[in-house]
């Protein structure tokens, strides 16, 4: 069955979110951060689009964009998740799908303020959502940008923040009072009701099994290893070479890009918080 076709309008800032396969947490390495952040560069140099929200978590990625056509999203979301999928895997050391099915996409006008402002504090509380900070401030989320009106190279403020206040101290102030109210919920236990029927009556916790004598499978297991001589530990591995290796990671455009916008999101010296 084909997928539903979106339908993108001129304008319109859109709220995107992938997330890495099997939710697997693929993305704490500083490295790959530091390579996403170039790869949404190479992306703003190719289709010249508006990046007005962006948080890097361990295994989702959030953005806010405005495309400058209304068919350059897809063509954007394909280069990022192709482009990282492709050094990311070289990296890791891995093969196979990185990005979790489609990306979720959810736009809104120009002119909608209110929706504006929560999507981006929205993105920008999820760090404090995920209990990895206790605050906004995050390397590898733009909330700096807009608390501190700096430039980290990538992201650009939306036209809602620029109407909080008369002049751009104002709107930083504004904003970080409103995400300071901020109140994230807790998320319900993921649950997965596929097989329901099939699997009804079956005991899927159980995971020995008793045998005649009364002893379970486990207790074998155990008593067999434990009357067998210890073993010699493992050599241990060489590092990947060549295969894990990954020549963008290497180049010294990543770093340059990554300390730019690193430098510019991250949280205050106590000092420049007292002035």
């Amino acid at each position: 069955m084909p997928r539903k076709k979106r339908d993108f309008q001129a304008g319109y800032s859109y709220h995107i979110t992938t997330r890495c396969n099997n939710r697997e947490f693929k993305l704490q390495r500083w490295e790959c951060r530091e390579v996403f952040l170039y790869a949404i560069k190479q992306a703003l140099d190719k289709y010249k689009f508006k990046l007005y929200g962006l948080c890097i978590m361990s295994n989702h990625i959030h953005y806010l964009i405005e495309p400058t056509q209304t068919d350059d999203l897809p063509k954007i979301m394909h280069f990022l998740n192709w482009y990282t999928a492709m050094c990311f895997n070289r990296m890791l050391n891995r093969t196979g799908h990185f990005w979790e099915r489609r990306y979720f996409c959810d736009g809104f006008p120009a002119g909608d303020r209110e929706r504006a402002l929560n999507t981006l504090r929205y993105i920008h509380g999820n760090p404090k959502a995920a209990k990895i900070r206790s605050g906004f401030f995050y390397e590898f989320s733009n909330y700096g940008s807009y608390d501190q009106l700096t430039n980290d190279g990538l992201t650009q403020w939306h036209p809602a923040f620029l109407t909080l206040g008369n002049n751009l101290e104002d709107c930083a102030r504004k904003y970080r009072g409103f995400c300071k109210r901020y109140n994230p919920k807790s998320k319900p236990a993921r649950k997965c009701n596929w097989g329901n029927k099939l699997l009804a009556g079956l005991d899927l916790k159980r995971t020995t099994r008793s045998g005649k004598d009364g002893k379970t499978e486990k207790n074998r297991t155990n008593k067999s290893v434990n009357s067998s001589p210890p073993s010699s530990p493992p050599a241990p591995s060489s590092p990947p070479t060549g295969r894990g290796r990954c020549q963008v990671s290497q180049t010294p455009d990543v770093t340059a890009i990554a300390t730019q916008f690193i430098r510019a999101n991250q949280a205050p010296r106590r000092e420049e918080r007292q002035l």
